[in-house]
């Protein structure tokens, strides 16, 4: 048996400088990849042991890719690192004073610490809501709504019972950002082209998927004219759009909206709000909103030589007075700079100040329907923007292999329409759920 008190980060001496970077996110990597380890020791840390492409997260929820298509083990990404260390193990609290963060094996001490630990579902407080719905922040969130969607269609094939039937055929998103937007599409076209024919007994017409966004319109962080035209579009697909509306309650049965509206259903999926994944440690004076106040250079306001990177930062600006969008961009951007301004920090040169370029932002509906914003007020919309976003999202996937097979899955689907990963490799049951629980017990177990 393995204890804790047998573990040790087991890190090895240096003489160089070493930079501790806290997630290995977008920003986390970019930094890695460009700091050298002739002059720097690199350490990270994160709570799994690969680097995810989370834009794509959604389609390996609705069984479009396997989950090692859109991710790459860290140890194989840093293999020829010089003076790279990798450990999988949880970050308990950072000390300033005495430049250490601390885990549950030990502590290690840094001359430079780097925050990129992104972050997290916002649940706004409301524990019923955290408790029965499905996030979609990281690969288990993906792959426990996964077996869940395909366990509800399951189930809803043994039931005789129409009411519950159909709050298993109903699907309910909250938040209609691009994660909620690329899922609904992804939904409807599952209900058109997949479903039908794998369960033959089924009425898919019956299924409802329910998109609830809070705000006026959907896709809220992009231009009005996206927005209208993404709405008008997934309308076309049967979406049932509710703006202006906020889910309020779930008990893992029944959703309830601001409206009064009550939509019964198994499956509520929650992209409606995200906030920062703090540490321990870091002062309240230099958190707000969620996110860890930064200068621009990335420092932390108030604490030298610990920087923040990435969606745990927030940089304002007179452009961004609420912070850059947290989107992948100012993540890779971020890293990339700051690796500079560390070399920068070594031979005792100035920092130059980060600059965000904002390349534009895509998001994609369906197929042949995808919305872009990019520079210039330039709009994309239809088959050209779903043509940009395909090219982007494949560029920026890590390691060839990922690539290849992502692009041969679409190539496959856009002639067959087919989602071939549709298996419940590990069934998803909450301890609350009695009659997933008897299905389990009857018809999965030995």
């Amino acid at each position: 048996m393995l204890y804790v008190n047998d573990l040790s980060l087991n890190i090895p001496e240096t003489t160089k400088p070493r930079v501790v970077i806290i997630g290995g996110g977008f920003g986390g990597v970019n930094l890695a990849k460009n700091l050298s380890g002739k002059d720097f020791q690199i350490v990270m840390f994160d709570r799994q042991n690969y680097n995810g492409f989370w834009p794509m997260l959604y389609q390996v929820a609705t069984a479009g890719l396997e989950p090692d298509a859109i991710a790459e083990p860290f140890r194989k990404m840093f293999d020829n690192g010089e003076d790279f260390h990798f450990r999988l193990v949880k970050i308990t609290g950072v000390n300033p004073v005495t430049r250490t963060i601390t885990t549950l094996i030990g502590e290690l001490q840094y001359d430079y610490l780097v925050i990129a630990t992104g972050t997290k579902s916002n649940f706004f407080g409301n524990e019923s809501i955290k408790k029965f719905a499905f996030p979609l922040k990281r690969i288990p969130d993906a792959l426990n709504l996964r077996s869940q969607l395909f366990q509800a269609f399951e189930q809803a094939s043994l039931i005789r019972d129409e009411p519950l039937r159909q709050s298993m055929l109903n699907v309910v998103i909250a938040g209609a950002g691009p994660t909620g937007v690329e899922l609904a599409g992804a939904l409807a076209e599952m209900r058109e082209h997949v479903l039908p024919g794998d369960y033959r007994g089924l009425d898919f017409e019956k299924m409802n998927i329910y998109l609830v966004e809070g705000n006026n319109r959907v896709l809220p962080l992009m231009s009005p004219e996206s927005g209208s035209w993404s709405q008008q579009f997934l309308e076309k697909k049967g979406i049932i759009v509710k703006l202006g509306t906020r889910v309020e309650d779930y008990d893992g049965e029944l959703a309830r909206l601001s409206t009064g509206e009550e939509i019964p259903t198994q499956t509520l999926i929650w992209s409606a709000g995200v906030t920062g994944a703090l540490i321990d440690g870091v002062p309240a004076e230099s958190i707000e909103n969620g996110r860890i106040l930064v200068d621009q250079f990335n420092q932390v306001q108030g604490l030298p030589n610990i920087f923040a990177i990435g969606d745990i930062a927030l940089m304002k600006s007179k452009k961004y007075p609420k912070g850059l969008p947290g989107v992948a961009q100012p993540a890779i951007q971020q890293g990339k700079h700051l690796a500079g301004n560390l070399a920068r920090l070594l031979r005792r040169k100035p920092l130059k100040p980060f600059n965000y370029f904002n390349k534009g932002t895509l998001a994609v509906i369906g197929r042949n329907g995808a919305v872009g914003d990019l520079p210039g007020k330039l709009h994309l919309k239809g088959f050209f923007a779903w043509i940009t976003w395909l090219f982007v999202h494949i560029y920026y996937l890590v390691g060839f292999r990922n690539k290849l097979v992502v692009f041969s899955n679409w190539i496959y689907r856009f002639f067959t329409y087919q989602r071939s990963n549709r298996l419940i490799i590990r069934p998803f049951v909450r301890q609350e759920d009695k009659a997933g629980q008897e299905f389990i017990r009857r018809y999965q177990e030995d």
